[in-house]
């Protein structure tokens, strides 16, 4: 057996899953099972245990490495369990130093190895050569977060807010454009505070920018989740006036209502929100929106709530991830009155019924439509804004223009027509 991963949460895990299996296998570590967790919901965690034990009852000779950022929040836990051989904190998790097999073997009380994450200043540009079975990579351009919502504990799992350099970053893309990828995404924390760390606080909208111009023979780039209210005029003018940035950007919205985003220590209102979306939109006619959503923080009544379900159709959001809150020890919000789970989860059902409807909504205006589809396995792809589309016989890596013929309850249905331009 090799060094297998297995991947929970962001895309930024997807991204450092790869990176870290490199860096494990070139420390000549074998027969393992390296676990990147998330912390983001108490659910995400428990989610991580159950991989550890099944992980263990499905490869019991290998060794057991669990790593991200619940085992960062939440070393001691992990260490305690009988089936994990090393924990790993978020700060040394890509070196391949730790994945050394002396790493191994350590007393039971050494075998969590989790460092002090909020000392961490630096964010390597770690260059891969490709993402295994995909057309699409994503780049990691920042890391950590300097914001302290009250409902987050990612902080404490990432550390500080600190950004990759411009040329590593560009090396990157370059790289991976020249490994036949199509699609790069550009992956972090919080990216939207890309640069403010680095000589002369380069921006996001400045970073894509310098992508577009010195990666011409990138097809597709697009943006991971934004916080819109960081979004710099560099980045609305790279929406404007560059089709290759691709008209679907993820908004890290949480709720529609404005004393749930006070509460939330959030920086913008609704009303921002749905500016931002106008603005956009005002210069890119074809650009759809998702949202991270959170059903039932504490205090949320049910005027509050509605206010958040409305705003998905004010906002025409085409994608939600919807959350029922779940409380994280340390964090402020964990304090304040709660809303019980049963109505958390039927808010969270509600949100998801109105994703359903957008969606489809979505899908239906593209019946008819040509759409330049990036296949990404046989006979599946996904359109610039999104959406997947299957197209019978299409081959992973095709760029190809699609008539859209009609829709499925997962996205849309198309025929080739001829390769994208």
């Amino acid at each position: 057996m090799a060094v297998e991963t297995l991947t929970f949460g962001c895309r930024l895990n997807a991204y450092e899953a790869q990176v870290m299996k490199a860096e494990a296998e070139k420390a000549g570590l074998e027969d393992a099972v390296i676990i990147n967790t998330c912390a983001v919901t108490a659910e995400a965690v428990k989610q991580a245990k159950q991989a550890v034990r099944k992980a263990r009852r499905d490869h019991p000779d290998a060794r057991i490495i669990v790593t991200g950022c619940a085992a960062q929040t939440e070393g001691r836990t992990f260490g305690d369990m009988v089936e994990v051989d090393l924990v790993i904190g978020n700060a040394d998790k890509m070196r391949q130093e730790s994945y050394r097999p002396m790493a191994f073997g350590v007393a039971l009380n050494d075998k969590v190895q989790v460092n002090d994450i909020m000392s961490v200043r630096e964010t390597a540009g770690h260059l891969i050569e490709g993402m295994d079975g995909r057309t699409r990579a994503f780049v990691q351009v920042q890391n950590g977060c300097d914001h302290r919502c009250t409902f987050c504990i990612i902080p404490f799992g990432r550390g500080p807010s600190r950004s990759v350099p411009m040329g590593a970053v560009v090396d990157q893309v370059r790289k991976l454009v020249a490994n036949g990828y199509r699609e790069i995404v550009l992956t972090g924390v919080d990216v939207t505070s890309y640069g403010h760390d680095l000589p002369g606080a380069p921006t996001l909208g400045k970073l894509t920018q310098a992508i577009l111009r010195h990666v011409p023979d990138l097809p597709r780039l697009r943006i991971s989740s934004i916080d819109s209210i960081e979004a710099d005029e560099a980045l609305y003018d790279a929406i404007a006036s560059d089709r290759r940035l691709m008209p679907h950007l993820h908004l890290s919205l949480q709720s529609g209502d404005d004393m749930i985003l006070k509460r939330m220590k959030r920086r913008h209102g609704r009303d921002d929100a749905l500016a931002i979306v106008a603005k956009l939109r005002a210069l890119r006619a074809d650009m759809v929106f998702g949202a991270d959503i959170i059903a039932g923080f504490p205090t949320e009544t049910d005027a509050m709530f509605e206010n958040t379900l409305r705003i998905v159709s004010e906002a025409d959001l085409s994608y939600l991830h919807v959350f029922p809150y779940s409380p994280r020890q340390g964090t402020p919000a964990a304090r304040m009155p709660q809303v019980s789970k049963r109505v958390a989860r039927e808010r969270a059902a509600r949100l998801r019924t109105e994703a359903d409807k957008q969606f489809a909504k979505l899908c239906t205006s593209r019946i008819g439509q040509t759409e330049n589809v990036l296949i990404e396995r046989d006979g599946m792809g996904r359109s610039e804004q999104f959406v997947p589309v299957a197209v019978p016989g299409a081959q992973p890596g095709e760029l190809l223009a699609v008539r859209v013929t009609g829709m499925t309850s997962d996205g849309l249905l198309g025929e080739p027509s001829r390769q994208a331009a």
